[in-house]
């Protein structure tokens, strides 16, 4: 199964990818996670730059670093990507990429949280993780970002049909029971 999470920070999609990756046994491919640990690299170097900006780095490092991480063997039943897709061109050049290996995304997981409980959210994982992207600054231009190119592919995977919203308020055991059961339900669908 292929899922493609979506959601502003904070949201929490760190948290509850980390929990759906365990119940259905594929692997978690996070692009922030992917060019953060890869900053020691020429790549990643160029890609930190954006990030430390609060900036989308370019769709042709992204769609690099996915195309090779599809390539796995892990990757050939499915994945959850979390933080890919960022905007449309990359939401059709990841169903371009699945098409290629026979497949195609499954469910696009829509994590709607409240702009002023993200804000309180990223204030806590600041203190707790030192993120260098979780700085005030840094985050009011990645809400700008994410509300400018972002959230137009809400509406390109509502089109395709196989967009779910799921209410991210809550404990996070409530938020995954509801994300869980729009997975089940799907699974359901396709088998």
């Amino acid at each position: 199964m292929y899922i493609v999470f979506i959601g502003p920070p904070g949201a929490g999609k760190g948290t509850q990818s980390r929990r759906l990756v365990q119940y259905l046994g594929i692997p978690h491919v996070s692009t922030g996670d992917m060019l953060r640990q890869a900053k020691w690299s020429p790549a990643g170097k160029a890609a930190a730059g954006y990030m430390d900006r609060g900036r989308l780095v370019p769709d042709d490092l992204v769609l690099d670093i996915v195309k090779h991480r599809l390539a796995e063997s892990d990757c050939s039943m499915g994945c959850l990507f979390d933080g890919f897709p960022r905007n449309t061109e990359q939401a059709k050049a990841l169903d371009g990429e699945l098409r290629h290996r026979g497949a195609g995304v499954d469910l696009a997981l829509e994590l709607r949280v409240a702009e002023n409980e993200i804000l309180g959210r990223i204030e806590k994982r600041a203190k707790v993780e030192s993120r260098d992207d979780d700085e005030v600054a840094t985050l009011q231009e990645r809400l700008r970002v994410y509300a400018s190119q972002t959230e137009p592919i809400i509406k390109y995977y509502e089109a395709a049909g196989n967009l779910a919203t799921v209410d991210g308020l809550g404990s996070p055991d409530e938020v995954f029971e509801r994300i869980r059961a729009e997975v089940d339900a799907r699974r359901r669908m396709a088998g």
